[in-house]
């Protein structure tokens, strides 16, 4: 077995970085986490240690990453919002990166998104490029990992594709449904960010998973297991954005954005890079079709309320 390490994950009571810790933890190495919800309810008791974000104490957040070989940075903001933004994100994650550096830290695996490099038009690629190319501007061993679209326990997108079958009269796809995608479990994202922490030299991964599927088929597939027949009505964007804004209104959330339906279209979720893990959607659709979408998953109830477990929001 290999020596065991320090890693510090961000945001390991949330999503991917839960997913990473638990691995990490079952590997047998040392684990922190540097959070905005250093009192959320979660399931590690003593195994893992909790840091605050101090964006605006460079020395305390130095003083918090002392002692780690690996960070693992999952800290991201899906659109702009009065309570997050991405400039601000951007901003943060760059006081986070020269942290790291100052505290000795030995390499950072940075989670970024599929094609961030092409696409500067829009807020959040143009966010995510700023960070790879800052991060390669470092001077510290980097694996950045580039994911489309995750699933798994948890997920936002997967769940609320059947929330809608399940809640409305129709579906409607932004223009035909073409554009493809590749989803990625959530436990092969973590596997690979392991397996990235122990490399030593620098790269790109695009994390993309052994499925691929329109935009349309990938309705149809979580319709069809759940056992829920909706017409899948092709849309204008612009009309399909403004029905996802009263879906605003009614969850107090934000369902989908304008940069996330252009992205979805332009196929920037889509990579014909190999597979990065072995779990289908299909599968996992199966597994979970008697659950899947029963609860609307809600971004914004997540991000402000930073004491109950992500389970119970």
């Amino acid at each position: 077995m290999s020596q065991s390490k320090t890693h510090a994950v961000t945001g390991a009571f949330g999503y991917t970085g839960k997913a990473l810790a638990e691995q990490l933890i079952a590997h047998g190495d040392r684990v922190r986490t540097l959070t905005n919800s250093p009192n959320r309810e979660h399931q590690f008791g003593n195994q893992i240690d909790v840091y605050p974000f101090d964006f605006d104490d460079q020395t305390k957040l130095e003083e918090s990453l002392r002692g780690v070989d690996i960070l693992h940075n999952t800290y991201w903001v899906r659109f702009n919002h009065k309570l997050f933004s991405f400039d601000q994100a951007v901003e943060n994650t760059k006081i986070l990166f020269n942290a790291a550096k100052a505290a000795g830290v030995q390499k950072i695996v940075h989670v970024s998104i599929l094609h961030a490099d092409q696409a500067d038009d829009l807020g959040y690629y143009k966010g995510k490029h700023q960070l790879e190319d800052a991060l390669k501007e470092l001077d510290l061993p980097f694996t950045i990992v580039r994911p489309g679209v995750l699933f798994g326990r948890g997920d936002i997108l997967v769940n609320n594709i059947a929330w809608t079958l399940r809640s409305l009269p129709f579906f409607g796809t932004f223009g035909d449904g073409s554009y493809k995608l590749r989803p990625l479990h959530v436990e092969d994202m973590a596997s690979l960010m392991l397996h990235a922490a122990n490399q030593t030299s620098s790269s790109i991964v695009d994390a993309v998973g052994p499925e691929s599927f329109t935009y349309r088929e990938l309705i149809e597939l979580i319709g069809s297991i759940v056992g829920i027949s909706k017409p899948i009505i092709p849309v204008h964007p612009t009309l399909g954005y403004l029905v996802s804004k009263l879906v605003n209104v009614a969850k107090n959330d934000v369902v989908i954005t304008r940069q996330e339906i252009e992205g979805l279209m332009r196929g920037l979720l889509d990579s014909s890079a190999p597979s990065a893990g072995e779990t289908k959607l299909s599968t996992y659709i199966e597994g979970q079709k008697d659950i899947l979408g029963i609860r609307y998953a809600n971004e914004i109830k997540r991000r402000s309320n930073r004491r109950m477990a992500y389970s119970d929001i």
